[in-house]
């Protein structure tokens, strides 16, 4: 699957690049029929309906030539937005302070899932403060993270 990836990243950044927006990450979905391919893209003045709109027909067109996925599937192009995924270290490092969900590919003393304050980065590991205890999760390790919005600022 990173090969997968690694190919869709290297065929979809350079379009979303050439539109003047950064390539925040790509999930894809293997789910048989109903697969979906997300985009996320990030631009300095946000992300408007008409941008992912125009996006998506630029990615869809490269993804017809090159047929890098071979089973149907439904492109979505989205912001981020709030509860936004972060996928690099950059990612880890632009958001140190805010609080973040961590999902892990193999349990950390009995389990899979943490939450708390991103503290930073260091080489590459990300440093999650909770309960008092910090905690250093190597990126590759991690399996899926996101901010947890809040709404009492």
């Amino acid at each position: 699957m990173a090969t997968k990836h690694a190919a869709l990243h290297a065929l979809i950044e350079p379009v979303v690049a050439a539109m003047g927006f950064e390539l925040w990450g790509i999930d894809y979905l293997s789910q048989g029929k109903h697969s979906r391919l997300v985009v996320y893209i990030e631009g300095d003045n946000g992300v408007s309906v008409d941008d992912c709109a125009d996006i998506s027909r630029q990615i869809s067109a490269v993804l017809d030539v090159e047929d890098p996925i071979t089973e149907a599937y439904r492109l979505e192009v989205s912001s981020p937005g709030m509860a936004r995924p972060l996928y690099t270290l950059d990612h880890f490092r632009r958001f140190k302070g805010h609080q973040v969900a961590l999902k892990l590919r193999s349990a950390f003393d009995g389990r899979r899932k943490f939450s708390g304050l991103l503290a930073g980065i260091e080489g590459d590991e990300v440093l999650l403060q909770l309960d008092g205890e910090e905690y250093c999760f190597p990126i590759e390790s991690i399996d899926k993270a996101n901010i947890v919005p809040r709404f009492d600022k």
